[in-house]
């Protein structure tokens, strides 16, 4: 079971879970344990070999053989694996039009398909329930219902209607959903969705749910119309509404009938309606579920009080408000709440609100500060929306578990350039910090969001600089700009353009640390890795700096200054009129190195590369003996770390033969022979299944 990970922290112990602590993390952990069900992998194995399984009309789209037959409930559940993995299309969505299906449970969430495959595909069963959240523009909303509408039976009994996220084209106005009468369930959040199209829906005879959350309505008069029947009605963030508190109020008094209301709003626009509704002693007398979070001027005694004149009630979302931590919200018995006051609370509001976002980053909020206590694992809360624990800087996820890195990297730089509050800071540079080395130079170079990122992280280096504050952020952020940098000429460019050079050498003079220091040096290595780069570096300023810390007592600064120079000398062309400088440095680097301990010592910074290509031009510059000499170090240090990783490189990048011309050339140094040598006895040591007579006669 994966723990958290948390800067400075040890890694948890990991232990059964408590019932007492973690009432569901047994059975979470039984069922991670368990194997897939035989139907999904029956159903993954025909999906994937779909193509082949079954024959092509002559339009192109696909059909199953005839003597196929599925039960229903699989039929269902196979059309949903197949939206789940992304291979619901025009050309596959025809394989329902045949009579070896017959679907009740619809779902295309997120689906890309036209109108016309749409009708065909689907709109001849007879459908109880339809999913179409967030399908692609090509198949917007009243095309969706017009297809509906086209068959008769799914008119009288289409139940359940999920549209939430769906698009609407900008010339459509009503939306006609009075022919569908069976209809006791309707979500329409984040639709363009008007005060004319509740009046509408509102006439429909078994609406029992509705979801109008985020919509247009400015007035939700029409609700009355179905006072009598509406028994859940969700509203979140309703920034439209153009009624006073007292006339949503009246609406809401009229709906006796309500069982759920979630009025939740957004923590930022300060709405007080759920504080007034509070107050109110003859208001939703059945209600069993009220959703209050985001709201404003919430109390604990107001929410007591409330729910002990409706002691029937079940749930209360609190999250992002002043209430929730009462010690009445944990011993009312059969009483649920999704706050930030608890890891129970958290848990539900992760559970409860998926597709809102504010709710989402405030949960995370408590999320992260609760698990710096945590001691144990608690398989319950690791289940719970595992991606975004990704937000939570957990480095043992964003390494190791599988998932698209370049989406992943460009929602956490768009989510950086939003200037959130100093929390989500720290965790959106922690994260880019990670993922920046799990991406290969050519997608951080396809990031559109680089530029800003790169623009953002040295915002707040600036600031913290000025500030004098060396805090986990700026540490967080230094190190996502060496890493963004790390064999990518592009964020190095970007680099340079939003005077980055000028606000490392202001670090460099404000903090005396190692640890940001090495961090410095290690992304002006970077930069004097770029040769069309490397000049920006040769001024009075950085040279004074870094001919300074060659000398550092601490390893890892010196050997990062020292880089920095190697690359710089090999290049002539930069000291054409400062070649007395230049020899100088020369001269300084060769001391620096002679006074460094085995290349094998350790270093309080993680030395890693990509690629040794960087170092190759440096190998074979025989002229200058002590870039050479830095470049046989440095390989020879990590190879020694992590042979593995290492000694596989320089076969892959052809490195190998390279050693072997600094082992036998007249004009390398023996100290360069020397460490060439036992590079290669690392080598041959490691990969003890080459039986060549000499190492240098393997084909390179």
């Amino acid at each position: 079971m994966v723990h958290f990970l948390h800067p400075g922290h040890t890694p948890r112990n990991i232990v059964p879970p408590d019932a007492q602590k973690d009432a569901l993390g047994c059975c979470v952990v039984q069922e991670e344990a368990s194997p897939y069900t035989l139907v999904n992998i029956c159903l993954n194995v025909l999906i994937a070999n779909l193509e082949k399984l079954c024959s092509e009309r002559p339009d192109g789209t696909l059909c199953l053989p005839e003597h196929w037959s599925f039960p229903q409930e699989v039929a269902d559940r196979f059309l949903r694996v197949m939206t789940w993995q992304g291979k619901l299309t025009d050309r596959t969505a025809s394989i329902f039009r045949g009579n070896q299906m017959k679907l009740k449970l619809v779902n295309i969430q997120k689906a890309k398909i036209s109108t016309a495959a749409f009708i065909k595909a689907f709109c001849r069963h007879k459908l109880i329930e339809l999913n179409a959240t967030a399908v692609h523009a090509d198949l917007p909303v009243p095309d969706i219902i017009s297809g509906l509408c086209s068959n008769r039976w799914i008119q009288q009994n289409l139940q359940c209607l999920l549209l939430d996220s769906t698009s609407i084209p900008q010339n459509s106005r009503l939306l006609f959903f009075s022919q569908l009468t069976g209809l006791r369930i309707l979500s329409v959040f984040n639709v363009c969705f008007h005060t004319e199209d509740l009046a509408n829906v509102s006439q429909l005879p078994r609406l029992e749910s509705l979801d109008i959350s985020n919509t247009l309505v400015t007035d939700i008069s029409a609700l009355l119309t179905c006072k009598d029947r509406l028994k859940s009605l969700t509203m979140h963030y309703l920034k439209c509404l153009a009624m006073t508190k007292s006339q949503i109020l009246a609406v809401i008094r009229e709906l006796k009938c309500l069982l759920h209301l979630d009025i939740s709003d957004h923590r930022q626009l300060k709405s007080d309606l759920a504080f007034h509704l509070l107050q109110q002693k003859d208001i939703l007398p059945n209600v069993v579920s009220l959703d209050i979070s985001g709201g404003n001027c919430i109390t604990d005694e107001a929410v007591e009080l409330f729910i002990r004149l409706r002691p029937a009630m079940q749930f209360v979302g609190l999250l992002a408000t002043d209430a929730g931590s009462s010690d009445f919200f944990t011993t009312k018995q059969g009483l649920r709440v999704a706050g930030g006051a608890s890891m129970s609370q958290i848990s539900e509001a992760l559970s409860r609100y998926r597709n809102r976002s504010c709710f989402v980053k405030e949960a995370l909020h408590r999320l992260f500060t609760e698990t710096f206590s945590m001691e144990v694992t608690m398989p319950a809360i690791l289940k719970l929306q595992k991606n975004c624990l990704l937000s939570l800087t957990n480095s043992r996820i964003l390494v190791d578990v599988p998932f698209d890195r370049f989406d992943a990297a460009k929602f956490v730089m768009r989510w950086l350039c939003k200037h959130e509050n100093p929390k989500m800071q720290t965790m959106a540079v922690s994260v880019t910090s990670i993922l920046a080395l799990q991406l290969s130079p050519e997608q951080t170079a396809q990031l559109e969001e680089l530029f800003m990122a790169v623009k953002e992280l040295l915002a707040i280096v600036k600031q913290k600089t000025t500030e004098n504050l060396d805090d986990v952020t700026f540490l967080f952020t230094l190190k996502a700009l060496w890493n963004l940098t790390d064999g990518s000429p592009a964020a190095c460019k970007h680099f340079i353009e939003n005077q980055g050079l000028q606000i490392f050498i202001q670090v460099l003079e404000t903090f005396s640390e190692s640890a940001i220091q090495s961090k410095v040096l290690g992304l002006l290595n970077n930069i004097a890795e770029v040769r069309e780069l490397s000049s920006k570096l040769v001024t009075e300023d950085v040279l004074k700096h870094i001919n300074s810390l060659l000398c550092s007592r601490e390893m890892e600064v010196s050997y990062f200054a020292a880089g920095i120079i190697a690359h710089l000398t090999s290049d002539r062309q930069l000291w054409i009129s400062r070649d007395f400088q230049r020899r100088t440095l020369l001269q300084d680097l060769h001391a620096t190195i002679q006074n460094w301990p085995s290349s094998s010592c350790k270093m309080t910074a993680l030395v890693t590369y990509r690629s040794f290509k960087t170092f190759f031009p440096l190998l074979g510059n025989f002229s200058q003996p002590e870039v050479q000499l830095w470049a046989l170090w440095a390989m020879y240090h990590v190879c020694s770390k992590n042979p593995s990783k290492y000694c596989k490189m320089l076969v892959e990048e052809e490195g190998l033969q390279l050693l072997c011309d600094i082992q036998e050339h007249s004009e390398a140094t023996p100290k360069a022979q020397q460490i060439a040598a036992s590079i290669l006895d690392d080598f041959r040591m490691h990969f003890m299944n080459y039986q060549r007579p000499t190492l240098c006669q393997m084909p390179f």
